[in-house]
């Protein structure tokens, strides 16, 4: 393995508006809007923990103080539980405080996925870092991210995550040519186009929100014009490091995902996923899925 500096911190972008949700994202943040009982961003930052990122920089705008409230103590409602000898949801409330070590930077102004990434500039340095974004959820039992960190121990540069989908759907996102490496699940990613249309895209491997990111992103991203919808994206600042070599930040490999994956970025979407996980959980699939197997006989 060539000695590629190990990966430590995460960045998770949670800037966006999130109009596809209004009017429950007036004054709540998309990212707590809760998979059952629990922030789908709380989610994000336990599978950056679990591969062992423990620095972990929040990307936010306005409106989104409830998560840093939601990642701290609360020490009133705490006293309470305690009071209460009720050590279960005592636990619960403490336990996003005690996940990681959380840094916060504000985007003011929201320009693209690849500007908020270029927020984090200051705090990541000249060091490789994960980035995971809060609309997808990826099963813990499914170790992407840390598979992800292996292959660029490997092979340096950049790493993202691919996952093939139906070629009438690869217009929604970033999509990747790629080339076989000696890897099964390992490509080389020769280019990327941001959400083409179906009967250009140049595969239908799509890259789903996570990504190990060599810090020569920033550069490329100070000096990457608006694409897209008139914003920075992050796919033209990859596109960019794919041609390079491990001396300027380059390449770019891809992570072909065959797991478990939630979408929260819609509305329908984020319906399935509450079901998919209320349906897992030991605690409530007892009742929960006689109910639902009752409700969808009488439609």
């Amino acid at each position: 393995m060539a000695d590629f500096e190990a990966v430590t911190k995460a960045v998770v972008p949670a800037a966006g508006m999130g109009t596809r949700f209004l009017p429950a994202t007036k004054a709540t943040p998309k990212e707590m809007l809760p998979i059952v009982d629990k922030p789908a961003i709380q989610y994000v930052v336990e599978e950056a923990v679990s591969a062992g990122l423990l620095d972990v920089l929040m990307v936010t705008g306005k409106n989104k103080r409830s998560i840093e409230d939601h990642f701290d103590r609360a020490h009133e409602l705490e006293e309470i539980l305690e009071a209460k000898g009720d050590d279960e949801r005592l636990s619960q409330v403490r336990e996003p405080a005690d996940l990681a070590i959380l840094h916060y930077v504000r985007q003011g102004t929201p320009r693209g996925l690849g500007h908020a990434v270029l927020c984090a500039k200051q705090h990541v340095g000249d060091h490789p870092f994960a980035c995971l974004l809060g609309d997808d959820l990826i099963d813990p039992r499914d170790e992407l991210l840390k598979r992800m960190i292996e292959v660029r121990g490997t092979y340096g540069g950049s790493v993202i995550a691919l996952m093939e989908v139906p070629q009438e759907q690869v217009s929604l996102y970033g999509c990747a040519a790629i080339e076989a490496t000696a890897e099964d699940d390992v490509v080389r990613v020769t280019d990327l186009v941001e959400k083409p249309p179906a009967d250009e895209a140049p595969s239908n491997w799509a890259i789903i929100g996570r990504y190990v990111i060599d810090p020569a992103v920033f550069e490329v991203l100070e000096n990457t014009p608006p694409g897209r919808g008139n914003e920075i994206q992050l796919t033209d600042a990859l596109r960019t490091l794919a041609g390079r070599g491990t001396d300027q930040g380059g390449p770019v490999h891809g992570v072909l995902f065959r797991g478990r994956r939630y979408d929260t970025g819609n509305k329908l979407d984020y319906l399935r996923t509450v079901v998919q996980f209320a349906a897992e959980r030991p605690d409530l699939a007892p009742e929960f899925m006689p109910w639902l197997k009752e409700f969808l006989a009488s439609r």
